[in-house]
């Protein structure tokens, strides 16, 4: 793979760094350490870190309150008193509101920085928690809970996109060029962490159909939302006083330019179209696990389980992932490896979904499909923003995740229409059994092919 040009000064920055531990004689030698040479003087802060931990704490909290009904679909159309289908749109509003507002918040967090496009998204995603928690409150009748939840769930949908672009442009104005893929890993995968989260969680408070259980959840999941609004109130800037490195002192495409030339490049296109189906396949799974499961005789606990060791594995890989790109910068060939053999798990777990009591093999090959599948999402943001330099890093990380949610729309769509309804004696589900075997092979099939398209025409 070529030497890519946001990695050209990292040689040179990284034999002028000076550890956190020696004395800095400047401004703010408080809370920063220094590299430099004879023509310049680059500079990281501790106050990263706090970036950092703002970043993730807002998409653990976004991401819990979009999957916090899928594990317990069933359930929440009982309480609800509405369909799966209408289940379903609790989590297909997170995919469909990432489009336009995926666009606003590019230019936003490109033009006005960090601190705004956090402090909005933060502003939604409390506020909708909010709005979701009013709806388990007895002054809203029956007939109005779900409207008011959808309310809830539609505006911190629209502070997604906010939150989930804003791990590359942290790593590249905060972070040094070795640092820059593991700050860029960790900030991207809390959004998994927060599915983990609620795959776990709210099987464990939703035991039945009832008022309390579900007032019970919402509070659960307004706590981080109201910390995690907190935190970014303590954002106080966009960038650091100084830069961490020769390639974050350049000037990015402005927005609108940067759009033109990302339309130019092919190997951006095929990234694209490669990144944007495993996307869409994962946020399929984890919105219709539960149903696709039941059927089989498999309940909600066991469902929890499967989505949370699917993030689980996709953790480990995406940190392995990181920090071995980190040193060697090979972010082609980890990728190519990773997209062949997240749809060979998924391939797997298609034929051994039917299988009677099967719960092991089904749990192993969702844990390997997680790891891999995740193991590809901070590399391929990396080579998002190699690949597009000097286009701004929200610009270039934006259209991927928007390509993801544009795939998983159509996922998720496509799997409910192809459902069978069955009868089943294995059945767990409260609603009629649907057999999604024709779905998830034509998801998993789909995500092969995205994969043998990626390695047949990317050339970094």
């Amino acid at each position: 793979m070529h030497s890519l040009p946001r990695d050209q000064g990292q040689s040179h920055d990284s034999r002028n760094m000076v550890d956190e531990s020696h004395d800095i004689n400047m401004a703010d030698d408080d809370e920063s350490l220094a590299h430099s040479s004879s023509s310049t003087h680059f500079v990281v802060y501790r106050r990263r870190w706090y970036m950092l931990a703002s970043v993730c704490i807002l998409n653990i909290s976004n991401a819990m309150t979009w999957i916090s009904f899928s594990p317990i679909a069933d359930q929440t159309a009982t309480y609800y008193d509405t369909s799966l289908m209408a289940v379903n749109w609790l989590s297909l509003v997170y995919l469909v509101a990432s489009i336009p507002f995926g666009l606003v918040s590019q230019f936003l967090l490109d033009t006005l920085g960090l601190r705004a496009g956090l402090t909005l998204g933060a502003t939604l995603n409390f506020l909708g928690s909010i709005l979701r928690l009013m709806s388990t409150f007895d002054f809203v009748t029956k007939e109005y809970k779900f409207t008011v939840t959808m309310m809830g769930q539609s505006l911190a949908a629209c502070a997604q996109p906010f939150l989930l672009f804003a791990p590359t442009k942290l790593a590249a104005q905060w972070f040094k060029d070795s640092q820059r893929a593991t700050a860029n890993m960790v900030a991207s995968m809390s959004n998994p962490l927060g599915i983990l989260v609620a795959n776990v969680l709210s099987p464990l408070i939703v035991n039945k159909a009832v008022s309390t259980d579900f007032l019970n959840m919402q509070i659960s999941y307004l706590v981080p939302a109201g910390v995690a609004f907190g935190m970014a109130l303590g954002i106080t800037r966009s960038v650091p006083w100084t830069p961490p490195s020769s390639s974050a002192q350049d000037p990015s495409e402005p927005f609108i330019s940067g759009m033109k030339k990302i339309i130019k490049l092919k190997n951006y296109w095929v990234l694209a179209i490669s990144f944007g189906i495993g996307l869409g396949l994962f946020t399929a799974f984890s919105t219709l696990l539960e149903q696709i499961l039941c059927p089989w005789g498999y309940d909600d606990d066991f469902a929890g389980l499967c989505g949370a060791l699917m993030i689980v594995g996709g953790v480990i890989g995406a940190a392995l992932a990181g920090l071995y790109v980190d040193k060697t910068k090979k972010f082609e060939e980890v990728a190519k490896i990773c997209m062949c053999f997240a749809a060979l798990s998924g391939i797997a777990f298609t034929f051994v979904l039917k299988v009677k009591d099967a719960g092991p093999a089904i749990i192993t090959t969702l844990t390997l499909f997680g790891t891999f599948g995740f193991a590809i999402f901070p590399v391929c943001m990396e080579l998002a923003i190699e690949s597009t330099y000097p286009v701004a890093e929200a610009t270039a990380a934006g259209f991927l995740i928007i390509f993801g949610q544009v795939f998983g729309i159509a996922f998720i769509l496509a799997m409910q229409v192809t459902a069978i309804d069955i009868s089943s004696d294995q059945s767990v589900c409260k609603k009629t059994p649907q057999d999604y075997w024709i779905s998830d092979l034509i998801g998993i099939g789909s995500a092969a092919l995205g994969a043998c398209f990626f390695d047949i025409f990317i050339q970094m």
